[in-house]
């Protein structure tokens, strides 16, 4: 049975070594990227968001050392810059904790936190989270998951924040590279109770509930087939590396990305993990 705390893909976390060259390299592929908000002490770290529409991608830095940021900081010693997380929904992070443990897994949290937030017509206000998370040792194909429970949903979803040049409106998927694809999809579909879907290319597919991205997970060679022509220089042997994103216009998709777009297809525009802080970015035609 489906876990009943979470309901979906809710964001995926980029982090960075440099959060504010991160901000302007996303801003020139066409992204509208919010302020930097500056977490809670205890977390050491500030971000920029990306706001689409159900979902969004948040770009991370370590600001100052703590031990709630180990993870992170050993994540960019092992690998450096790319996806190192991916949150779901949550409905209750207390609820969240309990279905965990009911499950055997030794569950972190709940954790309360916040960051400043200018709204555009100047308030300053205060976002609140509440999160709780797996077993740092629990990462199918690399990826660390956790759920988030908004609790101040408008000041986060802005719309100003949502409009972005390059027409983006949603996540598609998330590609995660493993020597074991089917281990790790298993592996994945265990910790959230989901089934695993093959699918034609050999991927595997676990879905995240509620019409949110996909988790697919694949090897080297179907994921250069699934991207061929791409540079894929310097990505890991194995871990998150994909990041496809729908586009209501994949015209202007690609004029957005001018010339960080490595290759264009009919529906699709992708740009190199060199050009996104190590991610393979995917704009897709939301109709394709």
């Amino acid at each position: 049975m489906a876990m009943q705390s979470i309901i979906g893909l809710d964001h995926v976390v980029i982090l960075t070594r440099d959060l504010a060259a991160a901000a302007k390299r996303w801003e020139a592929l066409g992204f509208t990227v919010a302020p930097m908000g500056m977490h809670t002490a205890v977390m050491g770290t500030a971000n920029h968001t990306i706001m689409l529409g159900p979902d969004y991608l948040e770009l991370i830095g370590v600001v100052a050392e703590t031990e709630r940021n180990a993870p992170s900081r050993a994540f960019l010693a092992r690998r450096g810059e790319g996806i190192e997380r991916a949150a779901f929904t949550g409905t209750n992070a207390d609820d969240g904790v309990a279905e965990l443990k009911a499950r055997g897994f030794a569950a972190i949290g709940p954790y309360e936190f916040g960051r400043p937030v200018e709204l555009p017509d100047g308030r300053k206000v205060e976002a609140r989270f509440r999160t709780f998370l797996w077993p740092v040792e629990e990462r199918p194909g690399g990826l660390r998951i956790f759920a988030c429970e908004h609790q101040t949903r408008d000041y986060v979803w802005v719309p100003e924040l949502t409009r972005h040049k390059n027409t983006a409106i949603r996540i598609d998927r998330v590609e995660m590279l493993a020597k074991d694809p089917q281990g790790a999809a298993a592996h994945m579909a265990r910790l959230i109770d989901r089934p695993v879907e093959p699918l034609p290319d050999g991927a595997l597919k676990v879905a995240t509930g509620a019409g949110r991205g996909d988790f697919v997970f694949l090897n080297r060679a179907t994921l250069e087939a699934r991207h061929a022509g791409v540079p894929l220089d310097g990505i890991p042997d194995e871990g998150a590396i994909t990041i496809a994103i729908r586009v209501r216009d994949i015209e202007a998709a690609a004029r957005a990305l001018g010339e960080k777009c490595a290759v264009r297809r009919a529906t699709t525009a992708t740009v190199a993990p060199a050009e996104a802080n190590g991610v393979l970015l995917e704009l897709r035609a939301d109709r394709a």
